[in-house]
């Protein structure tokens, strides 16, 4: 292995793990700075307590997996989108509503997603626990 390549593969480790960072950077500013990323953090909290409360099984867990996987990815884009809006133009403009309403309703779209495969997972099981 020549000089070259290995020194490229160590740039590339480190662009990777810079990356990574980014990635982490970004995830806790969102916590830190977006109201609507606290409640999902709560409401995805509180769901994985209720599962293992109610014991539900490994395709449940992959189910609610996703679904919160879902939610926390559709959160974090409506946020970029938002701000790259806000960087452009602070001024009322109809394309910067509707990027920002469209953003806003996939996050609702597979937020509702979310809830209904928790209605799914949970009530059967709560109404075996409470018969």
């Amino acid at each position: 292995m020549s000089m070259d390549s290995r020194d490229k593969s160590s740039r590339s480790r480190a662009g990777l793990l810079q990356s990574f960072r980014c990635a982490f950077e970004g995830i806790a500013g969102s916590v830190r700075q977006e109201r609507n990323m606290k409640i999902h953090l709560t409401m995805s909290v509180l769901v994985i307590i209720l599962g293992l409360v109610l014991s539900i099984d490994q395709t449940e867990w992959m189910l609610i997996a996703l679904a919160i996987g879902g939610v926390l990815s559709a959160e974090l884009m409506n946020s970029a989108v938002e701000k790259a809006v806000d960087l452009y133009t602070r001024d009322f403009h109809p394309l910067a509503k509707m990027a920002k309403d469209m953003a806003a309703g996939a996050v609702l779209v597979i937020s509702v997603a979310a809830m209904v495969i928790g209605l799914l997972i949970f009530i059967p099981k709560l109404f075996v626990l409470f018969s």
